[in-house]
């Protein structure tokens, strides 16, 4: 139970914001435990909070050093950051769309020879998995996944692409991601996705938020072209299911 787990740290970030660490690897259980006091903030605000950002395993609370000091803000967030978790509560569910290889995934191929198998297993393995939004970062509509299939787990690139398309579906060390947008990544490049996890004139403008759970499948190329046409206009082509 969190009860037992070691109290998390506190550790001044600046002069506006403290930095709640649960853990100093990326962790699920620590993951948990960072939603969880970023969901009890935001029902029972702490005067002075103005923001909090959760990551794999830490929480950034950010506060307005005129209304409460980094010791009396600490007083206050770290009973409630030791409480039990609550009961696990229905998660949003998303299956997202991937058409692997090819020019969209050009990286497949070579995971599949470095892993010893093939592109279909791969996808395959990638697809099967079940994943969870742990953090959102990096650029605007990041969705770092956590879950990934350990067979799949290996080292980023050596020399990272100073830029990959919009859409991209990468594995990087343990983890999966969704990119929104185009960015620089050392991550190796699996597929594409026309779904728009960030979408600044959509409403809702965020499409994932840290605590969904995600699900992929194939599409093909004409497919891919048709969604993406979809997406551009606002749609959203990722199917919300039932967790």
């Amino acid at each position: 139970m969190a009860a037992t787990l070691p109290p998390p740290r506190l550790l001044p970030s600046g002069d506006s914001a403290v930095t709640v660490e649960f853990s100093r690897t990326i962790d699920d259980d620590a993951n948990q435990r960072v939603l969880a006091l970023d969901k009890a903030l935001l029902g029972a605000p702490i005067d002075g909070i103005t923001e909090t950002v959760p990551t794999y395993r830490s929480l950034l609370v950010h506060y307005d050093p005129g209304k409460i000091g980094f010791e009396a803000l600490g007083e206050k967030i770290l009973p409630i950051a030791t409480r039990p978790l609550p009961p696990v509560t229905k998660a949003r569910r998303w299956r997202v769309p991937v058409a692997y290889g090819g020019e969209h995934g050009i990286d497949l191929e070579d995971v599949a020879k470095t892993l010893g198998t093939t592109p279909d297993d791969i996808v395959i393995r990638h697809s099967g998995g079940d994943y969870k939004v742990a953090m959102i970062g990096f650029t605007p509509g990041w969705s770092y996944l956590s879950g990934l299939d350990k067979f799949l787990h290996m080292s980023r690139r050596q020399s990272p692409r100073l830029l990959t398309p919009a859409g991209t579906i990468s594995i990087g060390g343990i983890q999966a991601g969704i990119q929104c947008l185009a960015a620089p990544s050392g991550w190796h490049l699996l597929g594409r996705t026309p779904v728009r996890t960030y979408q600044l004139h959509r409403n809702p403008t965020f499409l994932t938020e840290p605590g969904d759970r995600v699900t992929f499948y194939a599409i093909d190329d004409k497919t891919f072209e048709d969604m993406d046409r979809a997406a551009e206009a606002g749609e959203i082509v990722a199917e919300q299911v039932d967790a």
